[in-house]
């Protein structure tokens, strides 16, 4: 009697030797740090927190970044997409969270006010998940690739920004220091890209950080105060800045950053589905949604913000092809401990910005070529798709190259706005509907329907798949 057939294991599910699961899951860590300390360093500064609430904060979003992580990587039950998905506190939100820490009166209400339209807003997206999740069918390859390229589009200019130094009002903001290590971190990254294999290849960011960071220390970029003042041990007690406060102006605003965050989720889990073969379905994007939401809603418990998809991470797992979930959960590992371990954290932040820049262009640059060979199966030698993504790419990156474009608006439509993945996503879905499916003729060779992705029109109206 023959033995069963051995199914092989899809690489998001492999386990790794040891030493690879841990060096990888750092050099996540080492690429969304920044992103996640920025977020509780910006509102903090706006409350006028001291020094030593400022760093209990940063703590207790890393510490619910990696609780977040765990979720979406390892999940339970429906929660969790179980894709190598590293999640954190959305930069997205610090704009309506300093808006409402202008509108109270008593500063010290600023946070408990926040963490209360946090929790509000999580258990509706929560509930709201499975229903969002449906507009899959709405998201043929023609929109999944425009979506992808504006991700990485919209994170290059962070990149940029990093590379220039900590701060616009520093004195060496962009100077050729600055610029000069970030641009030997991408070149160190390039060569071992070039010219080395295996392990060391895959790990070609991490070890760019630390030669960047080494390079740096001569030069007094490098700055290793943090790592003095931090304590060895620390834990974010629950509801250490008050228990949570519930206003409605609050929480309107944050429900409707939790459609923004849903729907940069939702095209973040098609990109890496894209990027690991393992296309994500309506059931994977609800479970990863309950995820997103469910860590959110758990967030403030902790003392921290919104949670949603780290887009830059994505542009990791593209360029080392480390596709591993239980890499990313690893990272998670480090998170949790950066959270309880505020002096560990601190090694992080030593990392200068220019060379997290350097860094950056790699990766963001990777979701973006990413989008465009998702574009290249599009069928781009259709004239209607070739609109579709000239016309949302341009709306997308309306935020990146005109800031100013939506200032007359409300505060609460720029939240969406101002978000190009966004505003690029709901216009290439509805061009889609308009110029590929609505009041055309379903036999026209041109067509794209637009709830089944990759089909292509052949014969007399009967529908066969798409060439991979």
């Amino acid at each position: 009697m023959s033995a069963p057939p051995v199914h092989p294991t899809h690489p998001v599910d492999e386990k790794l030797p040891a030493l690879k699961m841990a060096t990888s899951g750092l050099q996540h860590v080492a690429a969304m740090y920044a992103g996640v300390v920025a977020p509780p360093l910006i509102v903090g500064a706006a409350i006028g927190l001291t020094g030593t609430e400022l760093t209990f904060l940063t703590g207790a979003c890393l510490f619910t970044a990696g609780l977040a992580t765990f979720l979406q990587t390892l999940g339970i039950w429906n929660i969790g997409a179980r894709l190598p998905f590293v999640n954190g506190v959305t930069f997205a939100g610090v704009a309506p969270m300093l808006a409402i820490v202008d509108s109270t009166g008593d500063k010290d209400d600023a946070l408990p006010v926040i963490f209360g339209a946090v929790i509000v807003a999580g258990l509706l997206g929560f509930f709201a998940a499975p229903f969002f999740s449906k507009a899959i069918r709405f998201f043929p390859p023609v929109v999944t690739g425009t979506v992808i390229t504006l991700i990485g589009i919209s994170l290059l200019p962070v990149a940029f920004g990093w590379a220039q130094g900590a701060s616009p009002t520093a004195d060496d903001y962009g100077s050729a220091t600055n610029l000069g290590l970030a641009g030997a971190t991408l070149l160190v990254v390039l060569l071992l890209r070039r010219f080395t294999r295996g392990f060391v290849k895959q790990i070609a960011v991490l070890l760019g950080l630390v030669a960047g960071t080494v390079l740096a220390i001569p030069l007094g970029v490098t700055d290793f105060s943090p790592v003095a003042e931090a304590d060895v041990v620390g834990f974010p007690t629950p509801f250490h800045f008050g228990a949570p406060q519930f206003q409605i102006a609050a929480i309107i605003s944050l429900c409707v950053l939790m459609v923004v965050s849903m729907t940069e989720s939702t095209a973040d889990m098609l990109a890496l589905g894209e990027i690991v073969d393992r296309p994500a379905d309506e059931k994977t994007i609800a479970a990863g949604l309950r995820a997103d939401t469910l860590g959110s809603a758990v967030s403030p418990l902790f003392n921290g913000f919104m949670c949603s998809a780290f887009a830059q991470n994505i542009g990791l797992v593209a360029m080392t092809r480390i596709r591993s979930r239980f890499v990313v959960a690893m990272g998670g590992g480090f998170l949790v401990l950066l959270g309880l371990c505020p002096v560990a954290a601190s090694l992080i932040a030593v990392v200068p910005r220019p060379v997290l820049g350097g860094a950056g262009v790699v990766l963001f640059g990777s979701v973006a070529a990413s989008g465009i060979q998702t574009l290249v199966r599009a069928g781009l030698d259709k004239d209607n798709n070739v609109l579709i993504v000239a016309v949302s790419l341009a709306v997308g990156i309306i935020p990146i190259t005109a800031p100013e474009f939506y200032h007359a608006f409300p505060e609460t439509a720029k939240i969406v706005l101002d978000s190009g993945i966004s505003t690029g996503c709901v216009t290439a879905v509805l061009l889609n509907l308009v110029f590929n499916h609505l009041g055309r003729d379903r036999d026209a060779a041109d067509v794209t329907h637009p709830m089944e992705a990759g089909e292509e029109i052949t014969g007399a109206g009967r529908k066969a798949p798409a060439t991979p």
